[in-house]
């Protein structure tokens, strides 16, 4: 069965990353976090193209680092992006982390200075923040073994 080419497919790029119309994806899955770099321009017209295929890399059973550091130009229309994986974080029970430069996070802020999503300072950190967190909920659920035995 032959699939048809779709104009606003992703196409492979090199060394595993995909060209979304100026928005370069990649995946590495990891053990504690699948985590998807995208370098380039997220903007109107390439942000459906990102979310397709950011749906395609989302697996229902790691949580996901989006590190976007590399992307140059981030329009208010990939702030759907976002909303779009938190709303699966919040459904699958899955974490999520954003790693991006401050620019980025400025526009990402409430009126309160917050962030509206979980932002840390590089992938380095967010990993650890996981590990943290697993190593965490072993401390807490331990001593309900002990107990039960």
């Amino acid at each position: 069965m032959t699939i048809p080419y779709s104009a606003s497919a992703p196409t492979r790029a090199r060394n595993g990353t995909f060209d979304c119309g100026g928005a370069e994806i990649r995946a590495h899955f990891r053990h504690l976090a699948t985590v998807v770099t995208i370098r380039g321009e997220i903007d109107g017209v390439n942000v459906d193209r990102v979310s397709e295929y950011m749906r395609r890399l989302i697996l229902a059973e790691n949580p996901l680092v989006l590190d976007v550091t590399g992307v140059s130009h981030f329009a208010p229309a990939g702030i759907s992006l976002l909303y779009m994986l938190d709303e699966y974080s919040r459904a699958t029970g899955l974490g999520w982390t954003l790693v991006a430069r401050p620019a980025v996070i400025e526009l990402l802020t409430n009126d309160d200075g917050e962030p509206m999503f979980p932002i840390t300072g590089s992938v380095h950190e967010a990993l650890g923040n996981l590990a943290d967190a697993i190593v965490s909920r072993r401390q807490q659920v331990l001593p309900l073994i002990v107990r039960t035995a």
